[in-house]
């Protein structure tokens, strides 16, 4: 409810953690264009691949070692990129490497 008056009132910045989880279809459906609709910068941190891309224009991908990618396009445009710019490694699971903490 809270986020809806938000889209009426004109804000111009939203920050939406996860915004998918526990929403039926048909409101997963009325959240997307809402948002396509939506006239501000929406910073949405997702990992529903199908919601980020019909909506997404732009990502900032954490990729791993401390890399972070910016692309412009939606999500299948990012995969296939990430997919051209690492080849073979970006089809291996990624695993978390921990380094020693030094004082």
């Amino acid at each position: 409810l809270h986020l809806a008056k938000l889209l009426r009132s004109g804000g111009n910045l939203l920050l939406l953690d996860e915004p998918t989880n526990d929403l039926d279809v048909d409101t997963l459906r009325a959240l997307e264009d809402a948002l396509v609709d939506f006239a501000g910068c929406a910073v949405i941190i997702s990992h529903d691949r199908w919601f980020l891309d019909r909506i997404a224009t732009h990502i900032l991908a954490f990729e791993g070692e401390s890399r972070v990618v910016w692309f412009e396009g939606n999500y299948q445009d990012y995969e296939a990129d990430r997919r051209r710019r690492l080849g073979a490694e970006a089809e291996r699971p990624h695993r978390i490497k921990y380094r020693r903490l030094t004082t």
